[in-house]
């Protein structure tokens, strides 16, 4: 086994030696899930209940069952279904605020040591092709991976099989040689029900909320929790 596991499901050491390839999530992993949570949860149900003279809390109210009936589906994460849905330009709406968009303390030290690396060195989100477009350009993430890959390409989000085995096939990895690393516990149950056998979650996601004390998965609040074995760098 790569990890070493303490009973409190943090995480002792990762053996670098035994994996060949990382997998890693992006909003609430490599980004803060801040940027998500707000736009989600308080930029749109504004602007939606702002066309149709509604406040924001009664806009949250009336949208949170909506919003509830997609999640886990690839819908959850599609901006032209909720652009149709609400009737609003998502991309338009969402580049207005990027700047908001930031990473999680030591993504970018992780991700240059990671290069330095023998892994193959995979993003995989559920963000629609046009969300990764635009944090990839706020924060030049390319840089970074071997390869992107947004669900949206297979037409089914990380917590399904078809995900998984779409992956496989078209980015090849021997699960007991991976590490995923994803901030949900649910797309990580999907990832160990298909066999990846190294999974690690985020404590924190959201820097404005307060950091997760139980997890189903080994956690660590920060990458530098992680670095050693990896290569060394400037």
């Amino acid at each position: 086994m790569a990890l070493t596991v303490a009973s409190s499901l943090s995480v002792e050491a990762v053996d670098w030696s035994q994996l060949n390839t990382i997998l890693l999530d992006m909003d609430g992993t490599l980004l803060d899930l801040e940027f998500d949570n707000h736009f989600w949860g308080t930029v749109i149900p504004g602007e939606w209940g702002r066309q149709r003279g509604l406040d924001v809390q009664t806009s949250q109210e009336t949208l949170a069952p909506v919003f509830a009936g997609e999640r886990g589906k690839l819908n959850w994460y599609c901006l032209d279904f909720w652009g149709e849905t609400l009737e609003l330009d998502i991309p338009a709406i969402k580049a207005h605020y990027a700047e908001g968009i930031r990473w999680r303390p030591q993504a970018e030290t992780f991700l240059r040591h990671l290069q330095a690396s023998h892994l193959d060195v995979v993003l995989i989100t559920n963000a629609h092709p046009l969300t990764l477009k635009m944090k990839a350009e706020r924060l030049p993430l390319g840089q970074w991976f071997d390869v992107m890959i947004s669900s949206h390409d297979y037409g089914a989000p990380k917590e399904t099989p078809t995900f998984w085995r779409s992956l496989i096939q078209n980015r090849p990895f021997d699960p007991d040689r991976t590490l995923f690393v994803d901030d949900s516990e649910y797309v990580l149950d999907s990832a160990q029900e298909f066999g990846v056998a190294h999974l690690i979650t985020l404590r924190q996601p959201d820097s404005t909320l307060p950091p997760r004390v139980d997890t189903r998965f080994p956690a660590i609040h920060h990458f530098e929790e992680i670095l050693s074995g990896l290569p060394n760098i400037d």
